[in-house]
């Protein structure tokens, strides 16, 4: 406990020197909420399923829904940061989640829970390519530091709200515990108003056919493509394992649902601290051995899910999940930074949508194979999705390379 906490104290002292805490601050706790809230749903499927008389691949179908138009808005929402600025988008995508939110809770069928869940994706979309490039933009010199304290806010909020929730689903039911939301939503959307300093943005626009040019040559660089790849098979992968790791503890295994949200808890507890350390060595050391041995990790864990006997096992294998989530600081500061600085808003909203739009379907994959009594099939298959990754980052080349053969390619 003491080396994570001096882990913490030098991590914050380094970025104290950019002057820009509060940004960050903002930033963070926009995250917490918006990861947080995306993964409360999984938690309490249980009870989806039996208020709407659907099966997994049903409520399969409603996570994959909430993932997949949070994807289409990430081109969006790319473009719109190089024309309205980072503020405004953060500010606006969570007071506009605030709505989103008891539009799910107050959802009287199935149908019009899919259109809350979509209107929950659509908002928070917004959010996440304004996120990496407000961090990316005000912590130059530690960006893998600063997007990891960011990602790891995001999972405390995955362990902490599906936690709560778990605990108090069969006191005050699903409904009141996805429409409380609306409450720190409007309260962090006026934080990250106070704190996001606008910009200067649209100065000149180039037309729709040149930035459409610019962009398309961008993610093309063969650095990017390999990168966007392997996260790709990654969050398809994890995608599907979390959307019903809790359902398979209770229905599978025979957990109670409190000890699955807890370990659920326990996967993204995990993951903050493995986002935290990532981003922190890969500042130092790069990027291409820290995304390798994640990948390798997310291998053996997910073919370890059917082998859980007991909690103590539960335990270690939950917690080596939520590792792969280091990933994501190391990625993220990678393929912004490799991205050319005027279509980097843009591009990186067109790879997260792609990227996200992909990994979307895992929760349907998974549900369709529970439905069929292949539930641990399923799980292997995600372990072979994460090992195709791992090779993928073996050749990744470092960034200076990287931009060496961006800026002979992207003129």
């Amino acid at each position: 406990m003491t080396s994570v906490a001096r882990r913490v104290r030098s991590t914050v002292g380094r970025l104290h020197t950019d002057g820009r805490l509060a940004v960050l601050g903002a930033v963070a706790a926009g995250w917490l909420f918006v990861v947080g809230g995306r993964f409360l749903l999984p938690a309490v499927l249980p009870q989806v399923k039996t208020t709407f008389s659907v099966g997994n691949a049903g409520a399969g179908l409603a996570v994959s829904v909430v993932w997949g138009t949070y994807a289409l808005m990430q081109a969006p929402g790319g473009v719109l940061i190089d024309r309205v600025g980072e503020r405004l988008l953060l500010a606006g995508s969570l007071a506009l989640t605030g709505v989103a939110v008891l539009a799910v809770a107050a959802a009287p069928t199935y149908h019009v829970f899919l259109v809350g869940c979509g209107l929950f994706g659509l908002t928070t979309g917004l959010y996440g390519p304004a996120r990496g490039t407000t961090i990316s933009r005000s912590f130059p010199g530690n960006d893998g530091t600063a997007i990891g304290v960011t990602l790891a806010a995001g999972s405390v909020g995955s362990a902490l709200l599906p936690f709560l929730a778990g605990s108090l689903v069969g006191r005050v039911g699903w409904r009141l515990l996805l429409g409380v939301l609306v409450v720190p939503f409007v309260v962090v959307a006026a934080f990250a108003w106070r704190s996001v300093p606008a910009r200067t943005v649209g100065g000149a626009a180039e037309s729709g056919g040149s930035l459409l040019a610019n962009v398309f040559a961008a993610v093309r660089i063969p650095a990017v493509a390999r990168a966007v790849a392997a996260v790709t098979l990654l969050l398809f992968a994890f995608q599907g394992l979390t959307a019903f790791l809790p359902t398979y503890l209770v229905e599978v295994k025979g957990f109670d649902q409190a000890t699955a949200t807890g370990l659920f808890a326990l996967l993204f507890l995990a993951g903050a601290g493995s986002q935290l350390l990532a981003g922190t060595v890969a500042d130092r050391i790069g990027e291409r051995w820290v995304l390798t041995v994640t990948a390798v990790v997310a291998v053996v864990s997910a073919a370890a899910i059917p082998l859980i006997d007991g909690v103590l096992v539960a335990a270690v294998v939950v917690s080596a999940v939520g590792t792969r989530l280091a990933m994501a600081p190391v990625s993220n500061a990678y393929v912004i930074d490799v991205l050319p600085p005027g279509v980097q808003g843009s591009a990186w909203g067109v790879l997260r949508t792609a990227f996200f739009l992909v990994s979307a379907g895992g929760s349907t994959f998974v549900g369709a194979f529970a439905d069929r009594g292949l539930f641990d099939e399923a799980f292997l298959v995600l372990a072979g999705l994460a090992g195709l990754a791992a090779l993928l980052y073996v050749r990744l080349p470092s960034r200076a390379a990287a931009k060496r053969t961006r800026d002979g390619s992207v003129r």
